[in-house]
């Protein structure tokens, strides 16, 4: 994700001067590298305790291998999920030690699909938020709450992979509801995961929470040496989750909030804005006007979900639309549009303010060459 100013300083600041990383400033002992971000997590999501690996794949990973190795684990099939690069939960579970067990009908799971599987062997319920796809129509599936319930009664732990977990309730902003990491506590589940990225608008991490004694053995596994976080992926975290503290800054501050909960008619106005300014610099070699359109949120998040929006079209006098598209993509500075019933757009959502300018010159400097074909 695109960081803040302010977070961004915060990375400068650790690559350009030292830093008390395990080194503890009270005690002048060795400290723990995790404990300024777990105190961030614990406070904003309600968790006894917190891990940060470097992505959600390995957090998953880790927490099974602990938690369930040579054991079985219990969850829908509905939920077997594939994430990008073809990595599949089922693979990554396998890897872990842990034994599958599928129950219910991809479309339909219940309780008792849960409960009749429960074996000696059992380890945990395991619940994956589809958050990359959905399956809609005559579908139903377990609560997070009956789930808790359920591992209690049978002396188990439970899990939550959120995938792109959130901070924030997307769907006052009329977005389709998804699962706050919050909400996923307070139910009670044991051991919650999620990515830094995505949602959370910060540095690419996997997020562990949850019960203290449960997390306090994660932290033993020889696993957590190799999958742990550098300095700079701690600063940037650091930086997004005290943006957090202050909800509505939060929602200026972090871009992808930002992007995500503009306003519409301030992206029209965005786009007439950037409009004027490539009129002025292009307008003889490349046709330029706004036009409605759609956006995607992307990353594994909010599927199949359109959020209005405003796109600049450039129509490029002398040049096929393919090669146009390919040469922006080849400039010092690339620039990443899509081609869409035979017209170039470039979604203002994505267009910082502060890029406008840079935008401006880079398309200028392109049509300057002189050169067309065919």
């Amino acid at each position: 994700s695109i960081l803040s100013r302010e977070t961004t300083e915060k990375l400068v600041q650790a690559g350009g001067y030292y830093s008390n990383l395990e080194f503890d400033l009270e005690t002048g002992k060795r400290g723990s590298r995790y404990s300024l971000v777990e105190d961030l997590l614990c406070e904003l999501t309600g968790a006894e305790a917190a891990l940060v690996v470097n992505n959600n794949a390995a957090a998953v990973l880790i927490a099974l291998d602990t938690l369930a190795k040579d054991r079985e684990v219990i969850v829908s099939r509905g939920q077997l999920v594939e994430i990008g690069g073809s990595f599949r939960i089922p693979d990554v579970m396998a890897k872990s030690g842990a034994k599958l067990v599928e129950v219910g009908a991809t479309n339909r799971t219940h309780l008792f699909d849960y409960e009749r599987a429960i074996s000696p062997d059992t380890a945990m319920l395991l619940r994956v938020h589809t958050s990359n796809f959905r399956i809609i129509g005559f579908t139903s599936e377990v609560s997070p709450e009956d789930m808790v319930a359920l591992a209690r009664e049978n002396n188990l732990l439970t899990m939550e992979d959120l995938g792109s977990g959130s901070l924030i309730d997307f769907s006052e902003f009329g977005f389709p509801k998804e699962p706050t990491v919050y909400e996923i506590v307070r139910a009670g589940v044991d051991v919650v995961t999620f990515s830094g990225d995505k949602l959370l608008g910060g540095p690419q991490a996997g997020i562990i929470i949850g019960r203290k004694d449960v997390i306090a053995r994660i932290k033993k596994n020889p696993l957590n040496r190799a999958l742990r976080i550098d300095k700079f992926t701690l600063a940037a975290l650091e930086g997004v989750l005290r943006e957090y503290f202050d909800t509505e800054e939060a929602l200026k501050k972090i871009p992808t909030l930002a992007m995500l909960t503009i306003a519409n008619a301030d992206l029209k106005k965005r786009a007439q804005r950037i409009a004027g300014q490539l009129k002025k610099r292009i307008a003889k070699s490349c046709g330029v006007k706004i036009v409605e359109t759609v956006s995607r949120v992307g990353g594994g998040a909010l599927p199949e979900f359109n959020i209005a929006s405003w796109a600049i079209v450039l129509e490029p006098v002398a040049m096929k639309l393919s090669t146009f598209e390919q040469r922006l993509r080849k400039l010092t500075i690339p620039i990443v549009g899509r081609i869409e019933n035979e017209r170039f757009l470039l979604d203002v959502r994505t267009i910082q303010d502060r890029e406008i300018g840079e935008l401006a010159g880079l398309l200028n400097d392109l049509f300057s060459q002189g050169e067309s074909v065919a």
